[in-house]
Parts: structure tokens; C-alpha cells; sequence
């Protein structure tokens, strides 16, 4: 049966079977991922890995490409990703592009990790996450850690079951966050964060994945105290004056703080709120140009949802207004017509810096100085490449299916060897010299071929004009060419029947 949850329908989970990873046995066949993160056969998932619930994948809110558009895009997509440095430095533009069409699915994770910074995060701690991952960590965090687990994405088949590889990953992952930077902590909003970069990645890249975010592209976001993404509901208030002016008085009017609306929006970018074929576009975007499409976002669904007066009819105070801001209208949130609206947003990196300037100031003067000073923001994935140059064996990429191919035995190499030596032999012959072969059906004029021994000499007075000697002007054992003035002799019947077997051969070979 279904039933409402938080203003959406979902779907009754009783029947998902969970099993406990306390009861596997490793040696049986009952420990495989789908068993033990309670995928069963009476369950069918979508694409992206969903049983159920509002993100789960359908026609309308997603745009399938054609295979060979696909093959395409994945053949452009390796080439960038074999020269990642040059192609972020030299042509980031046609990465951007890239990105705005979106990443192909078998792609995504590797993409996002070198958009991020990741990879070479991870290059340069080489052994760090196994090191976090190794120790117990802290209690006051582990606990709260804990209870938040099967609260993220319960309807994607690797968060399903209490327990399951999906979970212990995700909480391997928070942890060595809250030991990485302790001065942080846990955030309840890391939590998806990071399973979102779990379901395309393994956990150790996820980590980095997740450290890159939270100290490049959305600093302070899970600090104590919120400050950061504070001070950025007032730069969306702001722009938003320029972009909808009808959306931005009904809110003014209303005394309607943007952090009411724009905190699961923000620090959970958009992963929670959206079908999940636009969350992928969204962080493609999201992690090559940085927080701007985050901003850009929420700006087009304010603008859509209260930018008309006829919408506002229906919102005559605060909670209605906020009511209509917490069940977005499904067209709006549609893959195709986000993302167009997205690049048509007219916010640069440059305007969210400018007010942000602006904002801290009035910040400083209403409330003086902030409590957590946050490392800059890094807008883009060519900013956080340049900021941190890696080397060139940091972009290589490594194998992460290794197989265990049985060399060859030393006979069976030296065997092969000979082999193709022999083969090379009989391929490429050289030219032998051709012998002196004799000539069965001899013509009358022809000399006779030379003897192995010498024969005796003939009585005298016995010659005959075969038998006459050679002139010294004649190359020996060679037959000399027939002369051109004299007529051609008779032929025998055999002597025709060889030369036009001959002419026959030649006419087909040739």
C-alpha cells in the first residue's frame, strides 16, 4: 500500500526483505550485494539503481540518448580523461561544454573525481583514507553517524537494507571525515552528499570526492554554526531581485527568510530535492563551473514557482508559500527543461563573488566578525586544478580490476620463439641462384649439358658437330640466346604442348 510521507507518496516498504550482516556467513552464497542490501526478485529497479520513491526514474523526467550518440560521447570522454592537465588548461571551454551535455553514465564517477580535484588529492595521500579508515574514531560522532545511515536514499537498492555494503561504505566514508578535519565534525547534510558519490564510485575515491566538496566548492556549508550557507541565502535573496523581481517581493513581503527554503537545496546540492536524471546533470555542471549552478538552480525553480502573479494567487501568506516551495512542480524539475533553463540564468562566478563581498560586510556590521573562518571558494574544476598543479603520474589511471594471467613456461616462450623465427624464415625468403637445369626436349643447335666427369676423348677423326668445343667468348655452363635472323625451327607435338601450358600459366597469374 501506499501512503504520504512528508507530502509525497512512497512506497510501503514492509515487503523489502533486509537480512543482517551479522547472520552472513562468508563462505556461503546468501553474502552477494543484491541479497544483502535486500534487492529480491518481486523488486524492479530503474536504471539508476532506485525501487521506489520520488526520484526513481520515468519517461517524462529524463532524456534517453541513442546508443551511438552515446558510444560517441564515451570515445571523447576517454580521450580527455588520457589528457586530463591539458585539456582543463588549454580547452576548458569544450570540457564545459562536455559537462553541460552531460557525462556518460560508465564515465560519471572517474569524470567527477578528476573534476573534483579528487584524484590527485588522492594521488598525493597515498595510504591516508586506510589510515582514517583503520581507527575506531570519535564516540560523540561515530553514534550520530549511526542513526543517520538508513535515512539516506532508503529506496536506491545500495541503501536499502540496514547493514548492507552501501551503508558500511557510507559510514567508513563519514567517519574519516569527522577524523580528517575534527575541527568540523559531522553534518547531517554530508550524509547524501556522499552517497551520491558512493553510487558511482569506491569508497576511498568517494572520500576525497567528499573532502574536495566540502573544502573547495562549498567551504563552511557543514562548519558549526551554518554561517556559510547563511551568508549565502542572502546572496540568492539579492540576485534574485535581478533575475525575478515578482518572486523576490512576494518573499520580501512575507518576511521569508531564505534559510527556510534554500538550506536542503544548498548543502545537499539539490540531491534530495530533484528526479535523479536531473541531480546527475546538475552535478556534472555542478563540478566544472562550481557553487554558480547551485545558485542558478534554485534560482529557476524561485522564479518558476513564484514568478508569475496568477502563481501567487494561489500563496497568499507564509505557509502557503512555503507549502508550494516543498512540493515543487514535477514539469519544472524535468532533466530537459532544467538544464536549459540553468544556462540561460544569467549568473557568473563574478556576480556571486561581487555580492558576496557586498553581503559580509552588512554580515560584519549586523553581527560582526564570523566564527569559522572558511578557506576561499573555488568556482570550477580549472580553479581547483590550478590551485593545486599534480603531476603527471597523478592523472594516470589505475587499473581497478586486476586479473592474475599465468605466465608462459620458459619452453613454451622458447617454443614460440622458434617458431616465429621459423615463420619469418619461410615469410621472407631470399633469392636463390638459379642452376643449370637441363633441357629434356633439346633443340637440334642447343649444346649439350655438361658431364659431372669428363668424358673420355673420342676416337679420331669421329667428330661431329654437337661435340664441337665451346669459344672462350661464351660464359661457361650458360646456354647461349638463339639468333634473331634465322627462321624458327619446326616444333614437335610435345614441344607445343609445354610451351602453351606455359603461356597458359602466365595469362593467369598475370
Amino acid at each position: 500500500m501506499a501512503r504520504m510521507e512528508n507530502g509525497r507518496q512512497s512506497v510501503d516498504t514492509r515487503s523489502i526483505r533486509t537480512i543482517s550482516s551479522s547472520h552472513i556467513d562468508d563462505e556461503s552464497s546468501l553474502g552477494s550485494d543484491s541479497e544483502i542490501n535486500g534487492f529480491t526478485s518481486d523488486r524492479q529497479t530503474d536504471k539508476y539503481g532506485f525501487i521506489g520513491g520520488a526520484q526513481q526514474h520515468t519517461e517524462e523526467s529524463a532524456q534517453d540518448l541513442p546508443p551511438q550518440v552515446l558510444r560517441q560521447r564515451e570515445l571523447k570522454w576517454l580521450d580527455m580523461l588520457s589528457h586530463w592537465d591539458k585539456w582543463m588548461i588549454k580547452r576548458f571551454n569544450k570540457v564545459r561544454l562536455r559537462c553541460q551535455k552531460g557525462i556518460p553514465p560508465a564515465l560519471r564517477g572517474r569524470a567527477w573525481l578528476y573534476l573534483s580535484g579528487g584524484k590527485v588529492k588522492k594521488e598525493q595521500n597515498r595510504g591516508k583514507f586506510q589510515e582514517l579508515d583503520s581507527q575506531p574514531g570519535d564516540p560523540k560522532w561515530v553514534d550520530v553517524i549511526e542513526k543517520d545511515l538508513h535515512r539516506q536514499f532508503p529506496f536506491h537498492e545500495m541503501f536499502v537494507s540496514r547493514g548492507g555494503h552501501g551503508q558500511q561504505d557510507l559510514f567508513r566514508v563519514l567517519k574519516a571525515y569527522t577524523l580528517y578535519r575534527p575541527e568540523e565534525g559531522y553534518c547531517q547534510a554530508q550524509a547524501p552528499i556522499a552517497a551520491v558519490l558512493l553510487m558511482h564510485m569506491p569508497a576511498e575515491d568517494a572520500f576525497w570526492g567528499l573532502v574536495q566538496i566540502c573544502e573547495k566548492y562549498l567551504p563552511g556549508y557543514y562548519s558549526p554554526g551554518l554561517e556559510a550557507i547563511q551568508l549565502d541565502g542572502e546572496i540568492l535573496f539579492a540576485v534574485l531581485r535581478r533575475v525575478s523581481p515578482v518572486a523576490f517581493r512576494h518573499l520580501e513581503k512575507h518576511k521569508i527568510d531564505p534559510i527556510l527554503y534554500m538550506t536542503e537545496w544548498f548543502m545537499c546540492a539539490f540531491s534530495r530535492t530533484l528526479p535523479w536524471a536531473s541531480v546527475l546533470r546538475v552535478w556534472d555542471m555542478f563540478l566544472c563551473d562550481g557553487v554558480k549552478i547551485i545558485f542558478r538552480v534554485g534560482l529557476v525553480l524561485l522564479k518558476c514557482m513564484l514568478g508569475t502573479r496568477e502563481k501567487l494567487k494561489a500563496c497568499q501568506g507564509q505557509y502557503e508559500t512555503m507549502e508550494l516551495l516543498r512540493a515543487l512542480e514535477p514539469r519544472y524539475m524535468q532533466e530537459g527543461f532544467l538544464v536549459r533553463e540553468i544556462l540561460e540564468v544569467p549568473v557568473t562566478a563574478r556576480d556571486v563573488e561581487r555580492e558576496n563581498y557586498t553581503q559580509l560586510k552588512r554580515w560584519k556590521k549586523n553581527r560582526g566578525e564570523l566564527n569559522f573562518k572558511s578557506p576561499p571558494r573555488m568556482h570550477g574544476a580549472r580553479v581547483v586544478l590550478l590551485s593545486e598543479p599534480p603531476r603527471r603520474q597523478d592523472l594516470q589511471q589505475n587499473p581497478t580490476i586486476v586479473l592474475d594471467v599465468p605466465q608462459p613456461t620458459p619452453q613454451l616462450k622458447k617454443k614460440g620463439k622458434e617458431e616465429n623465427r621459423s615463420f619469418k624464415k619461410k615469410s621472407i625468403k631470399k633469392p636463390q641462384p638459379v642452376g643449370e637445369i637441363p633441357n629434356p626436349y633439346s633443340l637440334p643447335n642447343d649444346p649439350p649439358p655438361p658431364a659431372a666427369d669428363p668424358p673420355a676423348p673420342p676416337p679420331a677423326g669421329n667428330e661431329s658437330p654437337e661435340a664441337a668445343p665451346q669459344t672462350d667468348t661464351e660464359p661457361p655452363r650458360q646456354q647461349p640466346a638463339p639468333p634473331t635472323d634465322l627462321p624458327p625451327p619446326k616444333e614437335s607435338p610435345l614441344q607445343q604442348s609445354t610451351q602453351s601450358l606455359s603461356s597458359t600459366e602466365q595469362d593467369t597469374y598475370l
